[in-house]
């Protein structure tokens, strides 16, 4: 976690889990994000030989779900995820902005699952996805997409 920036940090939990991090900062200052969940688009039948559950949300809804889904291990600490060839990319979506509206709005909450600084406001989600680990309280969580299983997920309603 301590850089360079645009790496993976990637980390072994209670002895059985893995969770993934982007690095965000200059090497040396110990600042990442935590990748804590994503809406599975593609190769889906994949992660599900990776992770064998019966529903789209359940693939990749929390930190470990997700790594599990991905076959993200220890091996792919330090992958630079800006490049094609290391195993591990985080990259520009061309429908990132639509992507956002359709399920948004962007919620700020305090972290989970920590004891020091669990207060500070530095997690994010989209509030109309599905695919939240752990909601803020007292937020309704959102409908499910009809038909959202892994044969395929449909593409999601304009929420207004």
């Amino acid at each position: 976690m301590y850089g360079p920036p645009g790496r993976a940090y990637v980390y072994f939990i209670y002895g059985n889990y893995f969770c993934v991090n982007a690095v965000c900062a200059p090497a040396k200052s110990p600042e990442a994000v935590l990748i804590r969940a994503i809406e599975p688009r593609f190769n889906i039948e994949w992660m599900k030989e990776n992770r064998p559950v019966s529903t789209a949300r359940a693939l990749t809804s929390g930190p470990s779900k997700l790594c599990m889904a991905l076959a993200i291990e220890r091996e792919l600490d330090g992958a630079d995820l800006s490049s094609h060839g290391s195993g591990l990319i985080i990259a520009a979506n061309p429908e990132a902005g639509q992507f956002t509206r359709d399920r948004g709005p962007v919620i700020t909450t305090a972290r989970v699952g920590l004891s020091v600084a669990a207060d500070w406001p530095l997690r994010f989600y989209l509030d109309q996805s599905e695919f939240i680990s752990k909601r803020a309280r007292g937020r309704e969580p959102a409908k499910p997409q009809a038909n959202s299983s892994l044969m395929g997920l449909p593409k999601p309603s304009r929420v207004t």
